[in-house]
């Protein structure tokens, strides 16, 4: 955490379209939430037309729960499209914003949850919002300060008193992060 800098945020000019999100980098007919879904599969569904996905089964670490069916699923930016604006992503490009809303080269980054936990957590960050299963509040702060170092992001006051607080709970594990962009 020490690596992030801290500093008030702004929502100005944000709209989240300024994240063009759920791309099909590769081409193979399965966009960015598609693919992780395929990805975090328990087990693993059928791939129809468009990529389509029929069976399968999930589990969301947000709430504990387990999916039969995709459609019960959101694909969660873990610092959601807003909270990055805030943080530095109003000073990216739009091919960096694209990048970041597309990441695949993390699995930090994005991940499949309940459609009602990702819902309620909106835009929020760890100040305000933690994952209903506290069994995993430990890998979703240290996944936070992962991704928000890994795109150079910033955390405001009461988010690193958020931070600190709930990583001061939880086992001492070194985070490793590549840098992104």
């Amino acid at each position: 955490m020490a690596a992030l800098v801290v500093q008030d945020e702004s929502r100005t000019g944000y709209t989240r379209d300024k994240f063009k999100h759920w791309t099909d980098a590769d081409r193979d007919s399965c966009n960015t939430r598609a693919e992780v879904l395929l990805e975090e599969a328990v087990t693993t569904p059928e791939i129809g037309p468009s990529c389509t996905l029929t069976g399968g089964l999930w589990y969301s670490a947000y709430d504990d729960r387990y999916f039969d069916a995709a459609r019960s699923l959101d694909v969660d930016h873990l610092v959601p499209l807003a909270e990055a604006w805030d943080s530095g992503a109003s000073a990216w490009t739009a091919k960096e914003r694209e990048l970041y809303a597309n990441d695949l080269d993390d699995p930090r980054a994005l991940i499949a949850v309940s459609a009602a936990s990702n819902r309620s957590k909106a835009d929020q960050d760890p100040s305000t919002w933690l994952p209903p299963y506290a069994g995993y509040w430990c890998q979703y702060v240290t996944d936070w300060v992962a991704d928000k170092t890994r795109y150079r992001l910033t955390i405001d006051p009461a988010e690193q008193t958020a931070l600190a607080q709930r990583l001061a709970t939880c086992p001492d594990e070194p985070i490793t992060v590549t840098l992104a962009r």
